[in-house]
This record gives C-alpha cells, sequence and structure tokens, in this order.
C-alpha cells in the first residue's frame, strides 16, 4: 500500500485545529493539496473567524506545501459548493474529503433542547452530507474518490449526555455504508473514523494525564490508510494511543421461530439464543438480512 499522495487535492473540514489540522499537515507532507477548511467557531459552533484555517494554510506553505484557507458552514450547502469549485478551480480536481467538522453540546437527553439536538445533527450529518453532495459528482466523473467520515465510540456504543452526537455519529455509519457500495463502481470508496484524540472537544472531560496518552496525532495512520489509493471500502477503523481496531455492524445467526401463538413468549425465553453470537457476520449489504431470514423460513417449510 502506497501512502504517497502526490497529485492529490484533499479537503479537510474542521481543520483549523484539533484532529482536522494533523490530517491537513500529514496529506500535504506526504504531497497531497489541501483545502483547510474551518467555520472558526467555539467548540458549540457560535461564531466563527478564517484565522484558524489561515493558520494551518500558513504552516503547510511554510513546509513547502499547497494549501488553501476556506471558513464555510458545513452546514450552508451553497458555500460547501463554492469551496469546492474553489478547489476545482484552482487544482482541477478533488481526490480526497475527509469529514471532520463538529461541534458539540453535551447534556443528558431530559435536559436536552431540541434545538441543540438538531444543531448537532445538522453539523456533524448534514454537514457531512452536504460535503459529500458537493464531491459526488466530480468523483464519480474522475472515476476516483476517496471520503472519510469521523464517527465516534458515542456513536457507536453511547455515552452518557451525547445522544444528539452519539445520534448524529452512527447516522454517519449509514451514510457510509449506502454511498461505499453506490459509489463502488466509481472506485470511489468511503469509509469511517472512530478516533480517541486529545482536542479541544475533548476539554474538560478527561484527566491531564489521559489526555497526554491520547494525542491527535496518534490517529492520522487510520486516516492515511482509510484514504489512500490502496484504501479500503466499508471500513469502520478505531485509532488512539498508538492503538487501532476494527469496528463492525454484525448479525447474529439468530433462530427460525415461525409464526402463530407463542412465538412472542418462545421468542423471549430464548433471546440470549438470538443473540448468541458465536456465528455472527457481517452482512455485504442491507438486504443480507432479509436473505436470511427468507432462507431460514425456506429451510424449515422444506423440513
Amino acid at each position: 500500500m502506497s501512502l504517497d499522495f502526490s497529485g492529490r487535492v484533499a479537503i479537510v473540514t474542521g481543520a483549523g485545529g484539533g484532529l482536522g489540522r494533523e490530517h491537513a499537515l500529514a496529506l500535504a507532507k506526504r504531497g497531497a493539496k489541501v483545502v483547510v477548511n474551518d467555520l472558526g467557531g467555539a467548540r458549540d459552533g457560535s461564531g466563527g473567524s478564517a484565522s484558524a484555517a489561515q493558520a494551518v494554510v500558513d504552516e503547510i506553505i511554510a513546509a513547502g506545501g499547497e494549501a488553501i484557507a476556506n471558513s464555510a458552514s458545513v452546514t450552508d450547502f451553497v458555500a460547501v459548493q463554492a469551496m469546492v469549485q474553489d478547489a476545482m478551480d484552482k487544482w482541477g480536481r478533488v481526490d480526497i474529503l475527509i469529514n471532520n467538522a463538529g461541534i458539540l453540546r453535551d447534556k443528558s437527553f431530559g435536559k436536552m433542547e431540541l434545538g441543540d439536538f438538531r444543531l448537532v445533527v445538522e453539523v456533524h450529518l448534514m454537514g457531512s452530507v452536504n460535503c459529500c453532495k458537493a464531491v459526488w459528482p466530480i468523483m464519480v466523473a474522475q472515476n476516483y474518490g476517496r471520503i472519510m467520515m469521523t464517527t465516534s465510540s458515542s456513536g457507536l456504543y453511547g455515552n452518557f449526555g451525547q445522544s444528539n452526537y452519539s445520534a448524529a455519529k452512527l447516522g454517519l455509519v449509514g451514510l457510509m455504508q449506502t454511498l461505499s457500495i453506490e459509489g463502488a463502481k466509481h472506485d470511489i470508496r468511503v469509509n469511517s473514523l472512530a478516533p480517541t484524540a486529545a482536542t479541544r472537544m475533548t476539554n474538560g472531560l478527561y484527566p491531564e494525564a489521559m489526555l497526554n496518552a491520547i494525542q491527535a496525532s496518534d490517529v492520522v495512520p487510520a486516516m492515511l490508510v482509510l484514504t489512500a489509493q490502496d484504501a479500503p471500502n466499508r471500513t469502520i477503523l478505531c485509532a488512539g494511543a498508538g492503538s487501532f481496531e476494527a469496528a463492525h455492524i454484525s448479525l447474529t445467526q439468530g433462530l427460525y421461530l415461525g409464526r402463530g401463538e407463542g412465538v412472542d413468549e418462545e421468542l423471549l425465553a430464548r433471546l440470549q439464543e438470538v443473540k448468541d453470537t458465536m456465528e455472527q457476520k457481517i452482512p455485504e449489504n442491507g438486504m443480507a438480512q432479509g436473505h436470511q431470514e427468507i432462507m431460514a423460513a425456506m429451510a424449515a417449510h422444506r423440513e
């Protein structure tokens, strides 16, 4: 696998600091031309300034790379389209999209305002949708594209006080699943990264010693692998503190219980058998569940 990005053009959202900055610097170091996008707002999404993105661009240029700054909000599709057009006007292509922009508005679900729920979903999920939609026809036309969603362990497994963030982050995995299928014939590979890293988003959430152990730069190798020419497709990589794992949405073998009276009681009594992971598998697409269920029913009727 080659991690040479020479000649590639990458857009990295939320790249004014933290993980996005590390992603942008790493891609530029390996030869990519980078659009550094950052609204420059606070952790909760308020405010805005182009200075954060420009500072990263200045770092890249000082190191001999090529980059341009952009301060569009990913929630504004027209502004996102203009950002993509800027990249096309300057470099003629877009090869890589890193959907990294995000905000936090943590609070337990019972105390959370619906406006805060909607805004977090709007930034993380719809912001990524906007960016994907803007680059998709370009990637289809050039028969090449690498898209990385930034998911989270909170989305994959849940986390107290983050119902909005969790819903958005797992939504990104669903988006990845379908785009990876639809884009395959055009060599558009779509993957997700679940990072554990000390950034502005994690300030105050962990002890200082723990934050020192989870540097944002530790996550970069996973990003490079997921966006490389030889990248996988439809993969969820988890990364942090030097460790790397893969997460899967799997389907157990389950049980055929048929129809009729008493099925509900039997399901309740045998629920642990249904949940048994011994023969679980990773479906190739959403039709696999229905196929498994129909095959089980047909087999039972043949007996």
